[in-house]
């Protein structure tokens, strides 16, 4: 079997660290997302996995944070058959493929060209799907995605290491193009970021953060055709029990003191397409 030589750096390397912790997860006896296919793309790739020391913990979250983003997508596609999806900085992620939506679902990847012809080479074409290789706050690449249907824009482990002043305008392109539709994604607060930042795994990247959310309701005034639907935290009792004692012990601290919980949570909206006056 071919292998793939990586040389990534900062965040466009922190897609190695999400491919292996979800491969890893997906190996334990326990496994919540079974995303057999990160296992077999990272079997194909040569790079040093193991200096980024992912642990069962980080395992057990990143693929926590998938289920939750995975299950709001099958429902929105339950509801809109056929619909549009964007899955922006999507990284080696196989979501398309853990999801197998029908083929007239329109399902559009978006990643830098170099991520976007390494998915290339690891994973299949399939009906319905499009690789688009652009940095997602280039607002060109939109210009070829049709606009007719509802849309579902999957953000995962990607706005926080956009810069800050490009979130808003990102974001509001983006809602303002579509009928209506829905926006998932990962959001932090200012120690959120910290305590991201400041991670082991993510400190052997050099990945810099940089947008943070405090309130959800900042959103929608920044954005009003924007309406929060459902915000969860990072602590579902049968996913935690998975985790180390002391990670089981942060997560009970940050469910009993105010405001620690929205260091990290993860937020669905909807969004309806702008009147014109």
């Amino acid at each position: 079997m071919d292998t793939e030589r990586i040389a990534l750096t900062g965040a466009k390397e922190t897609l190695l660290l999400t491919l292996a912790a979800k491969a890893g997860e997906s190996r334990l006896p326990d496994s919540l997302l079974h995303d057999h296919f990160a296992a077999a793309a990272m079997a194909r790739i040569d790079y040093d996995f193991a200096r980024l020391n992912i642990d069962r913990d980080l395992m057990v979250g990143l693929a926590l944070r998938a289920h939750v983003l995975d299950e709001w997508a099958r429902a929105f596609l339950a509801r809109n058959p056929g619909a549009t999806v964007l899955h922006l900085g999507c990284g080696l992620d196989s979501r398309v493929f853990r999801l197998d939506p029908p083929p007239e679902v329109r399902w559009f990847d978006v990643d830098f060209p170099e991520v976007v012809e390494l998915r290339r080479r690891l994973y299949p074409a399939r009906k319905g799907y499009t690789l688009v290789g652009a940095a997602v706050t280039d607002p060109s690449w939109l210009d070829a995605i049709p606009t007719d249907r509802p849309a579902l824009i999957l953000a995962e482990g990607l706005l926080l290491y956009i810069a800050a002043d490009e979130v808003i305008p990102l974001l509001d392109r983006l809602t303002a193009r579509f009928p209506g539709g829905e926006l998932a994604f990962d959001g932090y607060s200012r120690l959120g970021l910290w305590v991201v930042q400041n991670h082991p795994s993510i400190r052997r990247t050099g990945a810099r953060l940089h947008w943070a959310l405090e309130e959800t309701r900042d959103l929608e005034r920044a954005i009003p055709r924007l309406r929060l639907l459902e915000e969860r935290g990072a602590h579902e009792p049968a996913q935690t029990a998975r985790m180390s004692l002391s990670a089981q012990c942060a997560m009970l601290v940050a469910r009993l003191v105010p405001g620690l919980g929205k260091v990290g949570r993860l937020l669905r909206y909807r969004f309806e397409a702008r009147v014109e006056s």
